[in-house]
């Protein structure tokens, strides 16, 4: 019989704010075997991350706190130890891969030193030989030439090579258990389908558990042997991978499997659930996707449902599988929107807004005490391209191959080496910095990292009445702040939030 490496019950973690008692994780239970990748799945701000931090111990204090339950590892109660005693364990025995991969490194550190550093503590060896196991986990993990990334500090590396080195870090001292948290967010198909099957091969080499923490359902139908479902602090749905994926009961968890896209869907609408999380300040009395489900039934307004077993070993919280309500069957939803059609097309193309012509940008690689230039880095050689106006254009390639950069040379934040740049009829890279400045407010970007790309200091509502304010957009800071409350509903936020800084959003 498999033995329980991590049990976690009735797990409560809630975070003081201006607000209220923010419920992030309210009275979950699981379990996590020997050699077994159990997934957390669930919509972003449900909790995930969160549970991961609890059994880390690594809560932001004062504000986040233990409010109740058990974390049990190898038969030892993790809220009750020392911070020494915790140390311990953490890396050694618990090791996780951050969802931010850009800003978990020491900028002014470099990546060997960073890896060894780890090996050095846990593993109690010499400088020689953590050099030599942190070269070999970057060769495993895929980053080329591992030897001279070894010397490279953060900045030096792509987004998907920086999560690469973060895995590395984790995997570094064996542990037994991995909590994987998006470990795949910034990397390609390709670099991601390597990453997944390595940290399968070290489960079985090392009888490691893993906790994966993902909204992507591909990557869970891949990897995962149990799966627990989250939504608004609680688990909906417990079982093992095959049964969720052959018969998902929740109304929740089928309207996550409605939202995929595929290719039989081609030419419709995807489907979405309308609606948004409720706040953790403010959960409902009864059940909290109450107000999202085409399937609930008048108790669900007054009684929050239990997790109960449906059948053997699978688990859901709804109470039309409650026994009291045995009679009750979850239908297909018949109050469902018919798939609006769409007609498949060709865009049509007109005017060129964006033209790249012979686009160069190379880094020059300096050496030597005088720093002398012995090289360079062609990190985007010669591309050329247009995009007409009302289109879209897809980039796409493995990491560390200039996509990124090719952005931020399109916008001038980057000198392009060579070539042109023309927007909208203007050559941007003929502009003087002051011209390109007013320039700007023609064309946006979302960086790769948003964590990053935002002042910690500032809250929300303000970062993003900043830039309206530089191009001068409303009249005055009332009618700017009213666009953005409506921004914020857009994609799907309460527009309260804009008194919130960055730190305490869910990635």
């Amino acid at each position: 019989m498999t033995n329980k490496l991590l049990e976690v019950n009735n797990l409560k973690t809630y975070f003081h704010t201006p607000y209220g008692l923010a419920m992030a994780v309210d009275g979950i239970s699981f379990e996590i075997l020997e050699g077994e990748t159990f997934a957390l799945v669930g919509e972003s701000g449900c909790g995930k991350s969160v549970t991961a931090l609890s059994i880390m111990r690594l809560l932001q204090k004062p504000a986040g706190f233990h409010a109740g339950g058990e974390i049990i590892f190898h038969g030892r109660e993790l809220t009750r130890l020392t911070e020494p005693e915790m140390r311990n364990i953490r890396g050694n025995y618990i090791s996780m891969i951050f969802q931010e991969p850009m800003t978990s490194l020491n900028p002014v550190l470099t990546i060997g030193n960073q890896i060894a550093e780890a090996i050095k503590l846990h593993q109690g060896v010499g400088n020689a030989k953590a050099k030599k196991v942190a070269i070999d986990m970057l060769k495993r993990v895929g980053i080329p030439d591992p030897e001279k990334r070894y010397a490279e500090y953060p900045h030096q590396l792509s987004g998907g090579m920086i999560q690469r080195v973060m895995i590395s870090i984790a995997l570094s001292c064996h542990p037994d258990l991995l909590i994987a948290d998006e470990p795949t967010t910034a990397l390609d198909v390709t670099i991601q389908d390597q990453i997944l099957y390595l940290l399968n091969e070290l489960k079985k080499d090392f009888n490691m558990s893993i906790l994966l923490i993902t909204h992507d359902l591909g990557v869970i139908h891949e990897n995962a042997d149990r799966v627990a479902v989250m939504y608004a602090g609680k688990i909906v749905e417990m079982t093992d991978k095959n049964h969720l994926f052959e018969k998902p009961a929740h109304p929740y968890t089928i309207k996550l499997f409605q939202s995929l896209p595929g290719k039989m869907k081609r030419g419709n609408r995807l489907e979405t659930i309308k609606g948004m999380v409720p706040k953790a300040t403010h959960y409902p009395k009864g059940c909290r996707f109450v107000d999202r489900c085409q399937q609930s039934i008048s108790i669900c307004n007054d009684v929050s449902p239990s997790l109960h077993m449906k059948e053997n070993g699978h688990m859901v919280a709804c109470h039309l599988y409650s026994p009291e309500f045995h009679e009750v069957r979850l239908i297909q939803d018949s109050k469902k929107e018919p798939a609006h059609s769409l007609s498949a097309h060709s865009p049509q193309e007109g005017k060129i807004l964006l033209s790249v012509n012979g686009l160069k940008t190379y880094f020059p690689i300096k050496k030597g005490i005088l720093k002398r230039t012995a090289g360079y880095v062609k990190a985007v050689d010669n591309i050329d391209l247009d995009i007409p106006e009302g289109t879209t254009m897809s980039l796409v390639g493995e990491s560390g191959c200039g996509k990124t950069t090719f952005g931020k040379t399109v916008i001038m934040l980057h000198k392009p080496t060579e070539g042109n740049i023309t927007f909208d009829s203007v050559r941007l890279n003929s502009l003087s910095y002051r011209e390109l400045r007013r320039y700007r407010n023609n064309f946006q970007i979302i960086f790769q990292d948003p964590f990053s790309s935002l002042n910690p200091r500032m809250m929300v509502g303000e970062i993003i009445q900043e830039g309206m304010a530089a191009h001068k957009i409303g009249r005055n800071l009332n009618e700017r702040m009213g666009m953005v409350k409506e921004l914020m509903e857009t994609v799907g936020l309460n527009p309260d939030m804009i008194y919130r800084y960055p730190h305490e959003f869910s990635g």
